[in-house]
């Protein structure tokens, strides 16, 4: 399992597979005001992706893999999560 809360931050690990997901939604639930850290985050599966996108948690860290974090982090920025621009 890669996904892990500690306190107030969920803390997404190596790859997150598709078992991943419910865990992360389930947290997410619990505690809507977590943060997700991707920092340590090297792949994902499409599931875990969805969770995230629909939460739309506050995400700290830069995914671990470089190739990943230059269309995931766009993805999941709030400007195309729909939120008003200021």
């Amino acid at each position: 399992m890669s996904v892990t809360v500690e306190a107030n931050t969920i803390v997404v690990d190596g790859v997150a597979r598709v078992e991943d997901a419910e865990p992360l939604a389930n947290a997410l639930i619990a505690s809507p005001e977590r943060t997700v850290d991707l920092s340590a985050c090297t792949d994902l599966n499409g599931a875990v992706l969805q969770v995230l996108l629909v939460f739309a948690p506050k995400l700290v860290g830069c995914v671990g893999n470089p190739s990943l974090d230059a269309w995931l982090t766009p993805l999941l920025s709030p400007k195309y999560q729909g939120e008003a621009e200021t």
